[in-house]
């Protein structure tokens, strides 16, 4: 593959489906080249549709040219060849999102953690290990760009308790860990971010609601669509004060009200931030 410099070079994580594939599609509208990366490669290999060929096919359709890498964010060796294909195509990665994560069909039953299957903890791994090892190997691609942005995606969970304590720690491990990359980031010109979203309607998010649309009914005029976030993406990277937003939580709603940046259906979707409460600060001092 020829790189355009004209191009943004973006690489979306876990973007088989759900917020991955949202984000990916708003960025491919831009006109940005978008390495799409997961590990279901056919229809009915994973529970819910989408595959990673798909969703880089619509990022072509949309505008920008979609790149599909198969890639397991588990396996450190897949990672580093994700990203030893990007230098050797593109030289440079504008815009990371680190968006693979592994959430159980459990997640949201009821009940206390000790009752909930251990495998929950696999968040830690692909979802908070993930997000560190794509921009350990990421990282050179980053300061080879002009303008970089790494962007973590979050949720109030990482403040409050959200389906259980693995889920949280994962969360609040992301927040955290965007906070201290920036401070090493920093010198060389690269943002890094956490994005809390709201309530992504998803895929999974669909089948619950159609599972019991009595009972979620209310829920639905206040969540976000996938892409919304990726709208919110591209304008936090084209923000002349990027650098000074680095380091922090933002709440992606709010970005958006601030950039006037609305969602597929014209929408402002609303914080959250009146029942959740306010994102997470973290201490200016530094401890080498």
């Amino acid at each position: 593959m020829t790189a355009d410099p004209q191009r943004r070079v973006v690489v979306v994580t876990g973007a088989s489906r759900g917020a991955g594939k949202g984000i990916a599609l708003a960025l491919g509208a831009t006109g940005a080249t978008v390495y799409v990366t997961g590990r279901t490669r056919n229809e009915g290999d994973a529970p819910l549709p989408g595959t990673v060929a798909a969703t880089a096919s619509e990022v072509t359709a949309a505008g920008g040219v979609g790149v599909p890498v198969y890639c397991d964010h588990a396996d450190d060796q897949q990672v580093a060849a994700l990203f030893e294909q990007v230098r050797q195509e593109q030289g440079r990665v504008d815009i990371l999102v680190n968006n693979a994560t592994s959430l159980h069909d459990a997640l949201t039953e009821k009940g206390p953690f000790w009752q909930k299957p251990l495998d929950l903890t696999n968040i830690w791994n692909v979802g908070m290990r993930s997000h560190y090892s794509a921009t350990y190997f990421a990282a050179p691609l980053l300061l080879a760009a002009t303008n970089a942005l790494v962007v973590n995606t979050s949720s109030f969970g990482g403040r409050i308790y959200m389906h259980g304590p693995a889920y949280g720690a994962g969360k609040a491990a992301v927040d955290k860990m965007a906070h201290d990359m920036a401070v090493d980031f920093r010198p060389h010109g690269v943002a890094v971010v956490s994005l809390w979203m709201g309530l992504l309607l998803t895929e999974r998010t669909q089948r619950v609601f159609d599972a019991e649309p009595e009972m979620y009914a209310d829920l639905v005029e206040t969540c976000e669509s996938p892409q919304f976030t990726g709208r919110i993406i591209d304008a936090l990277h084209g923000d002349a004060a990027l650098m000074a937003r680095s380091g922090k939580v933002w709440i992606g709603a709010e970005l958006a009200q601030e950039y006037g940046v609305t969602d597929i259906d014209g929408g402002q979707p609303p914080s959250h931030r009146a029942f959740f409460g306010e994102p997470t600060t973290f201490g200016d001092a530094v401890v080498e």
